[in-house]
């Protein structure tokens, strides 16, 4: 199948974007390895960058902070201890204080030639697999330094790329026999090929063609006797390095000596593999670091950060999927509440305490003191209506208090409506997000 670059089909990803840093937070003065080895040079955790430098009189790297940014002083600390050019380096996934270097030296035990790859197991600890240039693959056990396993006779050639799948029970290899193990041929050029396991357990590989296109493939673990699907994409020399996001299922492709970065997204529909977008700069990468997911900056909706190594400069690169502004989602409040029936009625003000009444037939004024009356005409003295009257102003008064306190929970009433209301409209917000696919 021919990679082309017609209508991009509706995926939450396609306005992804990518944006390279200002150069005052780039590190300058940086020695990149002029190594010919086909590697990445670099490697990238929450907490460290690591660059494989030039050095005399054997193989160093260097390991700086992730913030750290402007200038390099020459007389910075390096990792040295090779006696030859380091080609990789990883970092640990389950310690950001460890990392793992191969070298030219031979160092490793267990190896005759140079060693060029390296890959940590995705979930046991301290278990690192190294190949070298004599065809071999070891399994160490770092934290005791024992070899656990070691694989001699599986590859005729020289070995190009390793992966584990994410469980870290199956290991995938490519090789310049052009064979990817678990089998068959990928791709027929004879340039270096990479294999990557995505999450499902399907393989993806780069290589080139037989016309020495730059192709990528896509591989069923059940059926490897052809691909899935295969893409040409250029006839530059350059081998693609494959970096993988496993929460997005994005592949992001980095040629070495290209100018561009490709990302494409897989799925399960035909054609599986769909270009997204490239980013394009004006000068060409020497290699690139890929920064675990953990150390990205959501707050900015950044997806993926590489790290670019030009001659002497390590540039950030940041991918980003665009916010959507949308206007706020209103909801009406009216009718939504009813206030709770008072046990006060249709108390107003303060009552009447007693009836007023002429209790003389022939009186036609009223009496100066008709509560006194009153209180004469029930056989009352005057004490005991002093009494009564004080137990109504008394009752009165803890009417007034029970009306205050229910208005009182009535405002408090409201308050919870109006923040629940807006709790609600942010969480709607969050929900019409979700679903446009910008989360």
């Amino acid at each position: 199948m021919s990679f082309r670059r017609g209508v991009v089909r509706q995926s939450k990803f396609r306005h992804v974007f990518a944006q390279a840093w200002k150069a005052e937070h780039c590190l300058d003065d940086v020695r990149v390895s002029r190594v010919t080895w086909d590697g990445p040079l670099c490697a990238a955790n929450p907490k460290f960058i690591a660059v494989v430098i030039e050095a005399g009189g054997g193989g160093a790297f260097l390991v700086l902070p992730l913030a750290k940014s402007g200038r390099v002083d020459q007389n910075t600390p390096t990792v040295c201890g090779h006696a030859a050019p380091v080609l990789d380096v990883q970092w640990c996934p389950h310690d950001d204080n460890v990392i793992a270097s191969a070298s030219e030296d031979c160092t490793v035990k267990g190896h005759s030639k140079r060693v060029g790859i390296l890959a940590w197991h995705p979930s046991a600890l301290n278990i690192l697999l190294t190949a070298g240039c004599d065809n071999v693959l070891c399994v160490w056990d770092v934290g005791t330094g024992e070899l656990v396993y070691q694989l001699s006779d599986a590859h005729p050639d020289l070995i190009y790329s390793v992966s584990w799948n994410r469980e870290g029970s199956i290991l995938c290899t490519t090789c310049k026999d052009k064979a990817l193990r678990v089998r068959e041929k990928a791709h027929e050029g004879t340039r270096p090929m990479r294999a990557v396991f995505l999450a499902d357990g399907k393989i993806l590989t780069t290589g080139f063609s037989r016309m020495s296109e730059r192709q990528l493939a896509l591989w069923d673990t059940k059926d490897l006797s052809e691909p899935m699907v295969t893409q040409e994409m250029d006839t530059s020399n350059g081998v693609l390095l494959p970096f993988y996001d496993p929460d997005t299922n994005m592949v992001y492709l980095c040629g070495k000596g290209d100018c561009t970065i490709r990302y494409f997204e897989v799925t399960d529909e035909s054609p599986y593999v769909h270009f997204l977008s490239l980013y394009s700069s004006k000068e060409p990468q020497r290699g690139a670091g890929f920064l675990s997911k953990r150390g990205v900056d959501v707050n900015k909706c950044e997806i993926a950060r590489f790290y670019k190594l030009h001659e002497r400069k390590v540039e950030p690169i940041s991918m980003t999927v665009p916010r959507k502004d949308a206007p706020p989602i209103l909801v009406s409040l009216s009718g939504g509440y009813t206030a709770p029936p008072s046990k006060c009625g249709t108390l107003r003000g303060r009552p009447k305490l007693l009836t007023q009444t002429n209790t003389s037939p022939t009186s036609t004024t009223a009496p100066a003191n008709p509560m006194s009356v009153e209180m004469e005409s029930e056989g009352l003295s005057h004490g005991q209506g002093r009494r009564d009257v004080d137990g109504g102003i008394e009752r009165v008064k803890k009417e007034e208090d029970q009306l205050s306190d229910i208005l009182t929970e009535i405002r408090a009433l409201r308050a919870l409506v109006l923040a629940q209301g807006h709790r609600i409209d942010v969480l709607e917000r969050q929900l019409a997000r979700i679903e446009d696919g910008e989360v």
